[in-house]
C-alpha cells in the first residue's frame, strides 16, 4: 500500500463538471486531503432554440483559478501528477492560432435534431452504433457537425481543428498541439472503437478529414514541460507530467469500485447512469439502447444515460407545490410502492438510453379524483427507477453488485430502497465524497504503481436489499410503462 512518503507524493486532480470546474488535492491512496480543494460554479448558456454551451476561455480561467488556490497550499510542494476528468460530449472549433472560434457545444444542445433525422437515411444505423459505440443523436458530433455545416458554413470553413475542451485546455498550457485520449474521443460518436482512430466513414460524410482533429492516445499519454508563461505560473507543475483527460463517466465508475463485469455503477445527480466496465482488448458488443465509451485503452464501459434523474424530483417538488423534502421522505417510507395506481413516463427532457427519441416527452397516466400530489410525486420517483431497471435489462447482468452514488441518492434513502427493487439487485451506497476524483486518482496510481483496484475498495455508507415481493411488483409495474411509452410512441410516429 502507498504511503504519503517523498517517493508517494500527492496527485493534483481537475474535475471538469457541467456545473462546477473544481482542482484537489488527493493523497497516495487517492483520498482527498483536507482543505485541498477549490471550486467556481458555471452554468451552460441555454435558450428556446435547444442550444445549450459554453466560452472555452471562461472555463479554462475558471479551472486555471482553482489551480492557482490549490499550488498555495501546504501539501502541494511536492506533486506527483497531474489527473483530469472532464464532463464529455462536447465540441469547439479553433482557428490555426489556437483561438476558439466557435462555444463549446455540450452534450445537452439538442440544435441538431433536424439533421439526425437527415442523417438516418444517409447511414447504417446499426453498423454505425457498432463501430463508433455510440446512436445518432444530438448528444454526439456526427450530427452536431454536419448542423454547424448546413447553419454556419463561413465558420466552419474557418474552423482548424475540431477538439473538446480538455484538450484545449492542455494545448493552450502546454503551447503544443496535444493528443486527445480515447477516453473523451469515445463520446464523440466519432472513434472507431477497433482501430482506435477517428471514423473515416463519418468523417467522409461530412466531408472532413482525420487532420482537422487531435492525435489520439490512451490516456496515460503523459504530457510535461509546461509552456513559458505556465511555468512561471504554475512552478510547482513545470515538469510534472500531466494525464490525458479521462471522461468523467468512466473515472466515476473505477471511483466507486465498478471496475470489472461482475460490478455495476449507478449515479444519479440531475440526471442518471447505470454502467459497467469490460476489460477486453477487442471491443464488445454494444446492446441496441446502450452505448459504449472507454476509460483506458482496453476498459470499455458499458451502460446508459437517462435525462431524468434527481431533476425530476425538484420538478415535481417545485410545481405540485409539494412541503419539505423530509414529508415527501416519510411518505416514501410509509407508502405502498405502485398502489397509486400511476405510470409516469419522466422524459421531461427527451430521451436517451434506452429508446433514443428526442421527441420524447413526459406522460402521466391513472389520475383519478383521489389522487395526491405525494401519489404523483412517488409515482414519478419510482418511473425513474423504472427506466434504470430498463436499462440494467438490457445489460442483462444477472448477477452483479451494484455501487451507488450521487446527490440526489445521498438525500433520499428511500428513493435509493425503491430503485433497489426495481433493479433487484442490492444496492451499495457509496460514502465517498469524491467519486470521480477517486477514480481518476486510483487509474494514477493502477498506472504508476501497479496498485490493484480491487485493493482500495470504496467506503460504504449502507447496503440496501431488494424486498421480493416489492421487486416482483416494480417488475410488473415497469411492464406497464413500456406499454405505455410504446403507445405514445405510435402516437408520435
Amino acid at each position: 500500500m502507498p504511503t504519503n512518503s517523498p517517493r508517494h507524493p500527492n496527485f493534483l486532480i481537475l474535475d471538469v463538471g457541467s456545473s462546477s470546474v473544481r482542482a484537489m488535492l488527493m493523497d497516495a491512496h487517492a483520498r482527498p486531503i483536507d482543505g485541498a480543494i477549490s471550486r467556481r460554479e458555471h452554468q451552460f448558456h441555454t435558450d428556446t432554440d435547444g442550444a445549450s454551451t459554453a466560452e472555452a476561455p471562461h472555463l479554462r480561467a475558471l479551472l486555471e483559478a482553482c489551480i492557482d488556490d490549490i499550488l498555495r497550499h501546504p501539501r502541494a510542494k511536492n506533486i506527483r501528477a497531474v489527473g483530469m476528468a472532464t464532463f464529455v460530449g462536447n465540441l469547439l472549433g479553433i482557428d490555426e492560432n489556437g483561438t476558439p472560434i466557435t462555444p463549446v457545444y455540450t452534450y445537452a444542445d439538442f440544435q441538431p435534431a433536424d439533421d439526425v433525422t437527415f442523417l438516418q437515411t444517409k447511414i447504417d444505423l446499426s453498423a454505425s452504433h457498432q463501430r463508433t459505440g455510440c446512436r445518432l443523436h444530438t448528444a454526439y458530433q456526427p450530427a452536431r457537425l454536419h448542423w454547424l455545416k448546413r447553419t454556419q458554413p463561413e465558420t466552419f470553413n474557418r474552423v482548424n481543428t475540431w477538439l473538446d475542451l480538455a484538450t484545449y485546455c492542455y494545448a493552450h498550457w502546454f503551447g503544443r498541439d496535444v493528443p486527445c485520449s480515447y477516453s473523451v474521443a469515445s463520446w464523440s460518436g466519432l472513434l472507431n472503437r477497433a482501430a482506435l482512430s477517428w471514423d473515416t466513414i463519418w468523417l467522409d460524410e461530412l466531408g472532413l478529414s482525420a487532420s482537422m482533429f487531435p492525435t489520439l492516445a490512451d490516456f496515460s499519454a503523459t504530457q510535461s514541460g509546461l509552456s513559458t508563461l505556465y511555468a512561471g505560473r504554475w512552478q510547482a507543475l513545470r515538469d510534472v507530467p500531466f494525464y490525458l483527460a479521462l471522461g468523467d463517466g468512466a473515472a466515476a465508475n473505477i471511483g466507486s469500485g465498478a471496475v470489472s463485469a461482475g460490478n455495476m455503477a449507478l449515479t444519479i445527480g440531475t440526471t442518471a447512469a447505470l454502467r459497467i466496465i469490460e476489460n477486453s482488448v477487442t471491443p464488445p458488443i454494444v446492446p441496441a439502447g446502450l452505448w459504449s465509451y472507454r476509460g483506458a485503452q482496453n476498459q470499455h464501459l458499458i451502460g446508459g444515460a437517462t435525462t431524468e434523474g434527481g431533476n425530476i424530483f425538484h420538478w415535481a417538488k417545485n410545481t405540485l407545490n409539494l412541503p419539505d423534502a423530509s414529508i415527501i421522505e416519510a411518505h416514501l417510507i410509509t407508502a405502498e410502492p405502485d398502489a397509486h395506481g400511476l405510470t409516469f413516463l419522466p422524459l421531461l427532457a427527451g430521451e436517451r438510453s434506452p429508446g433514443w427519441r428526442m421527441e420524447a416527452t413526459g406522460t402521466l397516466h391513472g389520475l383519478r379524483l383521489s389522487t395526491s400530489p405525494l401519489d404523483i410525486m412517488q409515482a414519478a420517483l419510482e418511473g425513474v427507477a423504472l427506466r434504470l431497471a430498463a436499462i440494467a435489462h438490457q445489460l442483462a447482468r444477472d448477477s452483479v453488485t451494484v455501487y451507488a452514488s450521487g446527490g440526489a441518492l445521498d438525500n433520499s434513502p428511500a428513493w435509493t430502497q425503491l430503485i433497489s427493487d426495481a433493479l433487484n439487485h442490492p444496492v451499495h451506497l457509496l460514502a465517498e465524497g469524491e467519486v470521480t476524483a477517486r477514480g481518476v486518482g486510483l487509474l494514477l496510481l493502477n498506472h504508476l504503481d501497479g496498485v490493484d483496484f480491487h485493493a482500495m475498495p470504496p467506503q460504504v455508507r449502507a447496503i440496501l436489499q431488494p424486498r421480493p415481493k416489492i421487486a416482483e411488483r416494480l417488475h410488473h409495474a415497469r411492464q406497464r410503462q413500456h406499454h405505455l411509452y410504446t403507445a405514445i410512441g405510435h402516437l408520435m410516429e
